[in-house]
């Protein structure tokens, strides 16, 4: 509907039905113009402010649309001058700098379609994922933490049964007699019983040459000598192929026949005991128990200690199994595997080191958990021994501030006191001679062999 809006008056008049005044008598030098033609639409008068545009060319299309001042050029577009847009220009005190109207920021544009409506029942979804993973590590964090919670009963210190690794340097020569005087001195009044003195490694079949420890009998002569009572067992270790395509395969027969040749062998150069170190041993791996069989009647027959070091035990039920199809690497034993393992040895030593445990607080209390599984399933006539960790490093899965050897203590004594404080075949186990700091064994002396 013609509202007249953009008409002339005389155009509103006749339109409007209303008397039109006279008019004068048209002018002969003015040429006569035709009333409009009503089948031709009416066109406005042109805006004095626009420009004037020359004639189109029907065969050139419609005009190109100008470029918008505030566009962004496109790539290669850029002026030749050397001129930049207002996005490029440093902006100016008060300038508004903000995303534009008809130009959302690429931040508001997300939050836009992460808010759209067809999005929510995704967006429950990942959030409820989110949830499920931190939520359980959150319940970890707080039992680990009120597990380190309390006070150590009394009498929950050293039992005389503890024990210390020693490097290859002790058995190769590089040790001197003043060495073993200061080693001597260190250890007396200690609660240390067992030196786990290195004298491998096994080479992947299972034997070990003579060669690997040559000064190992003089060693033994001056431990005995100078610390009356303390054992020499020879630790003897190697890398299992169960993650690596090379090492020992505890599978083959005639590997196993090797390994309890060489014990024997090692046995005769004077040692009061074997402790092996194989490393990453799975958890329910059949082969290690038969060959613990087989060791133990070894070592029962000689009178002398079998032990082995141990790694760590599920803090969850199960945990093994997830981490071994997650990783590859299933860190842990079961329990019940462990106690199979306890029942064949005189000693076992847990590695309760390397736990990935961010502060000193959950180290502490998720030693003294690994402490309360360990005792629950191991005979009372083994010796159950801790890990301290007397060495500092900063890796994947160790952080030196948080695995000390004060919180490593203070989770032991929690541990036993809260499963079993008046167990005898109980203590804890030093790891290791040549990185140890004095920091290392005053904390060791104070909290563990001190007396209350």
């Amino acid at each position: 509907m013609d509202t007249g809006r953009d008409s002339g008056p005389d155009e509103q008049r006749e339109r409007g039905g209303a008397t039109a005044p006279r008019q004068d008598p048209p002018d002969p030098a003015v040429p006569r113009q035709d009333p409009p033609d009503p089948a031709v639409p009416r066109q406005d008068p042109p805006d004095p402010a626009v420009p004037r545009q020359g004639p189109s060319d029907p065969t050139a299309g419609p005009a190109p649309r100008p470029p918008r001042s505030d566009a962004p050029a496109l790539p290669g577009t850029e002026p030749a001058d050397g001129t930049r847009s207002d996005e490029e220009r440093p902006s100016r005190p008060g300038q508004d700098t903000g995303p534009r109207p008809d130009g959302a920021s690429p931040n508001r544009r997300l939050v836009r379609v992460w808010r759209h409506p067809r999005l929510r029942t995704p967006r429950r979804i990942a959030l409820g994922l989110v949830l499920l993973l931190l939520l359980p590590l959150l319940a970890a964090g707080i039992a680990l933490r009120v597990n380190y919670a309390g006070d150590p009963a009394a009498g929950t210190q050293t039992r005389n049964r503890d024990a210390l690794w020693l490097g290859h340097a002790w058995v190769d020569g590089r040790k001197s007699d003043a060495d073993l005087d200061a080693l001597a001195e260190r250890l007396r009044g200690s609660g240390i019983r067992d030196l786990y003195v290195h004298a491998g490694p096994l080479e992947h079949d299972g034997s070990l040459p003579a060669t690997a420890y040559p000064s190992a009998g003089r060693l033994i002569a001056a431990v005995h000598e100078r610390l009356p009572g303390v054992r020499v067992q020879a630790w003897l270790g190697d890398e299992l192929a169960t993650e690596t395509p090379d090492g020992m395969r505890l599978q083959r027969a005639g590997t196993r026949d090797a390994v309890v040749l060489s014990a024997g062998r090692i046995l005769d150069a004077g040692f009061d005991g074997v402790h092996f170190d194989l490393e990453p041993l799975h958890s329910g791996d059949a082969h290690y128990l038969a060959l613990l069989d087989r060791l133990h009647a070894l070592t029962r027959a000689r009178h002398v200690q079998l032990s082995v070091a141990s790694h760590q035990i599920d803090p969850l039920p199960g945990l093994h199994s997830a981490a071994g199809t997650l990783t590859g690497h299933p860190k842990w034993w079961s329990q019940a595997y462990f106690g199979q393992v306890a029942r064949r040895v005189d000693q076992i030593a847990v590695m309760s080191y390397d736990t990935a445990m961010p502060l000193q607080s959950l180290y502490g209390g998720y030693v003294a958990q690994q402490t309360a599984l360990a005792l629950e399933v191991t005979p009372t006539s083994t010796d159950l021994l801790m890990g301290l960790p007397f060495f500092h490093e900063n890796k994947m899965g160790h952080s030196a501030y948080a695995e000390t050897v004060a919180a490593a203590v203070r989770g032991t004594r929690l541990g036993l006191s809260r499963t079993d404080r008046t167990r005898e075949h109980f203590g804890v186990a030093l790891y290791v001679d040549f990185a140890a700091t004095e920091t290392d064994w005053t904390a060791y002396r104070e909290d563990w062999v001190g007396k209350e």
